[in-house]
């Protein structure tokens, strides 16, 4: 589990594939700031733009890890296989606070950026969310973009999905990498898992007796 609170900025310096056919996954060499492996041991867990993956090497000198992406996360996450900045979280331990929202580090698909531009000292952020989705939206409610615990300012639905709005503070910009979003990036989303239950009730409320 995780909260959504960026621990550290981490790059995507190496990608090598686990095989020659399109079923065969890659594995991503990252490298992260000083000192930030030091707690970090061979099977942890790390959410790379909010996708949970599983350390399967460590290098702390260099402060460098790889992780094995298999061909199915690739088909069903965003831009996990190019090189360049990356939000990096690592799993939430029983003692520590939830500054964000509670976080699977599962994605629940791909959303496109439609405006992404600074006003006043904030930044406006516009993300079209898959149709799918467009249920587990609300105003003030919580989404994950890239990894990032963020809140809802506005939505707006429409044929082809649902457009959220959210506003970006200058701390947000500059402890993420989502600073370098542009218009048609393509970021993984991850819906509230409390909204997820809620239509999970819902949705069966009428059939169970």
């Amino acid at each position: 589990m995780f909260t959504g609170i960026i621990s550290a900025v981490g790059h995507i310096v190496a990608v090598h594939p686990l095989g020659a056919s399109v079923s065969h996954g890659k594995r991503l060499r990252v490298t992260c700031p000083p000192t930030y492996l030091d707690d970090v041991i061979l099977g942890d867990s790390i959410a790379l733009n909010g996708a949970c993956m599983t350390v399967t090497t460590l290098e702390p000198l260099q402060q460098q890890f790889t992780i094995d992406i298999s061909a199915e996360s690739l088909d069903k996450t965003a831009a996990l296989d190019q090189l360049g900045a990356i939000n990096l979280e690592k799993a939430l331990r029983a003692h520590d606070r939830l500054g964000g929202h509670i976080v699977s580090g599962h994605v629940d698909g791909i959303g496109r950026v439609t405006h992404f531009a600074q006003v006043g000292e904030s930044w406006q952020l516009q993300v079209l969310a898959p149709k799918a989705l467009a249920k587990f939206l609300a105003y003030k409610g919580s989404i994950t973009i890239n990894g990032v615990s963020l809140t809802v300012n506005s939505i707006a639905d429409s044929e082809i999905g649902c457009e959220m709005t959210i506003n970006l503070i200058p701390h947000t910009i500059q402890n993420t990498a989502l600073g370098t979003l542009q218009c048609g990036s393509q970021v993984n989303l991850e819906i509230d898992l409390i909204a997820r239950y809620v239509e999970r009730m819902l949705s069966t409320s009428n059939t169970v007796t």
